[in-house]
């Protein structure tokens, strides 16, 4: 009991104030809020009531406070004012690449045991084993409201949550290489791929002035114009790591790994025409075939395989492993089943669930590590900082990027921190209460470096149009139409002969034969537009 005293002037008397003593027992959970606006999100709108951002009760969402029926608006009236201003930052940052994406949850199955010779990592311990996952899929170039159809390559990004030894993240494509080995290329080249600074309009010249004077890309290129570049359905695409990775066992041992993803709905490609039809029609078709399958029962799933290299089967190797414009070709590293990937669930809310996904290869479990892939490791910085940048410092506490094990380090506040701040520990190294540290898993004592630090840009040989000779060797005789109409199409829009002549020329390179069917595509395209342009003028003359 607390009481104090105050002379009344009104009543001419002392006033004494008596006060019941605090329950100090009284504590509250600051986290039954966001609990309760997690289990509101799923509940149908007749079970709920209008109300403010705070949670207030709100009769009329579409009412404005205002002087009389025809004066001006009042400043108290929060509940526009707070409509409006959310309304102008619902937006957050697209992604510079993959922008435009579709996605789903499901699950991946381990289906045998290969893996388990080779690593430790718990998801391929069993098989049988099942570990959630969340895929998106998307194009590369375009903006986040361009079209799906688009000659472009897919990403195929998946992200595992096993209850075990933390959160994994594996980026594949939907072509097994890509058209960079050297890093520092990657942002000079996904700006060809962008708007002209000048017109902001797509710029042919641009595309192929890079494509011409890189030619490592060629395989990417022949891949990309084929029907391989316009895939009929997220559904009927492979998926590839195009990385090398490391597979790591208890005792240190490691063999590289690459990963593919095989399509058990089988390949479907759109031909150029069905694709730019497509475009125009639907440009949202394989975000809403995906979503429809899926709603209907119709669950697509992809076989996942492994190739493995022994360190000294790596360096026998006929080309640098490490090289991302090379596959290892299946008949000298055979593919061993290892699991199978399931999509079983819709979002119920794309944004939470889809666009505030964040992929990175960095998120790797014990017994997986990254190769010396350079371009591998410069997205192990990259694309946690874009998501830094585009989510926020703490993206890692979106529900849908949170891992399912404890978090405990020293990383504390930063934007938008809502999952306790890791609470009262010390934020630092403390011997007074002292974090736990694991026993390492291994000694990465296999990775010695022997040489001075360089500047290094890898140069061309032949043996990179091996591959390019190779895939257009095994084509069939309508594949190698399509190709050639697709890239004669795409070529052909470039204003600068020297461009055009140039990379008809990186096509030679590959196949004699090839080379000249894109010279004469060419020169039959330049000859049907001067005969436009011969009828244009006639018909100019004649009126």
């Amino acid at each position: 009991m607390r009481c104090f005293s105050l002379y009344s002037l009104a009543l001419g008397l002392p006033v004494v104030f008596v006060f019941a003593s605090p329950d100090i027992s009284f504590a509250f959970d600051i986290f039954d809020g966001p609990g309760l606006q997690d289990s509101t999100a799923s509940k149908p709108p007749q079970d709920l009531e209008y109300t403010t951002g705070g949670g207030v009760p709100y009769p009329q969402p579409y009412e404005a406070q205002r002087i009389s029926e025809t004066g001006p608006l009042l400043l108290q009236d929060f509940h526009l004012i707070e409509s409006l201003a959310h309304f102008a930052r619902e937006r957050i940052p697209e992604r510079v690449v993959h922008a435009k994406g579709a996605g789903a949850h499901g699950y991946f199955e381990t289906t045998t045991d290969f893996a388990k010779q080779y690593t430790m990592a718990d998801l391929f311990q069993r098989v049988g084993e099942r570990t959630p996952v969340t895929v998106r899929f998307s194009t590369v170039g375009g903006e986040k409201g361009s079209s799906d159809a688009a000659r472009d390559p897919r990403g195929f990004s998946i992200k595992q949550v096993p209850v075990i030894n933390a959160l994994s993240n594996s980026l594949t494509n939907n072509l097994p290489v890509f058209f960079i080995r050297d890093p520092a290329k990657f942002p000079n080249f996904i700006h060809t791929q962008k708007r002209n600074p000048q017109t902001n309009l797509k710029d042919h010249d641009v595309c192929h002035y890079y494509l011409s004077s890189n030619p490592e890309s060629l395989y990417q290129v022949m891949r990309l114009f084929s029907d391989l570049g316009t895939p009929a359905g997220f559904r009927f695409m492979n998926g590839w790591s195009g990385h090398s990775y490391r597979l790591v066992h208890t005792d240190g041992s490691f063999v590289y790994v690459k990963v593919s993803l095989y399509s058990d709905q089988g390949i479907r490609n759109h031909t150029n025409s069905e694709a730019t039809e497509l475009s125009g029609s639907n440009p949202d078709f394989l975000t809403q075939d995906l979503y429809e399958a899926i709603e209907q029962g119709d669950t697509p799933s992809w076989t996942a395989y492994f190739q493995v290299l022994t360190a000294d089967e790596a360096e026998k190797y006929r080309y640098n492993v490490l090289d991302l414009t090379k596959e290892w070709d299946p008949k000298d590293v055979p593919l061993h089943e290892v699991g199978r990937l399931h999509l079983t669930q819709n979002p119920a809310n794309y944004f939470a669930e889809i666009e505030q996904a964040g992929f990175s290869p960095s998120h790797m479990v014990e017994g997986w590590e990254p190769s010396a892939d350079p371009v591998l490791q410069s997205r192990l910085f990259s694309y946690p900082d874009a998501h830094r940048y585009r989510l926020g410092v703490n993206y890692q506490q979106i529900p849908v990027n949170c891992p399912l094990n404890p978090v405990a380090n020293f990383q504390r506040d930063g934007h938008m921190n809502v999952d306790g701040n890791q609470g009262s520990r010390p934020n630092y190294p403390s011997t007074v209460q002292p974090l736990n540290l694991p026993n390492r898993p291994y000694y990465d004592n296999h990775t010695l470096w022997i040489g001075s630090a360089v500047r290094y840009l890898s140069t061309i040989s032949d043996i990179d149009f091996e591959w390019p000779r190779y895939f257009w060797g095994n084509m069939s005789q309508t594949d190698q139409n399509n190709f050639v109409d697709n890239v004669v199409g795409h070529l052909g829009q470039v204003i600068s002969p020297d461009i055009r002549l140039r990379q008809a020329n990186v096509f030679s390179r590959a196949d004699r034969e090839l080379g000249m069917c894109v010279h004469l595509g060419l020169l039959r395209l330049k000859v049907y537009r001067f005969q436009q342009v011969k009828e244009l003028r006639k018909e100019s003359m004649l009126l």
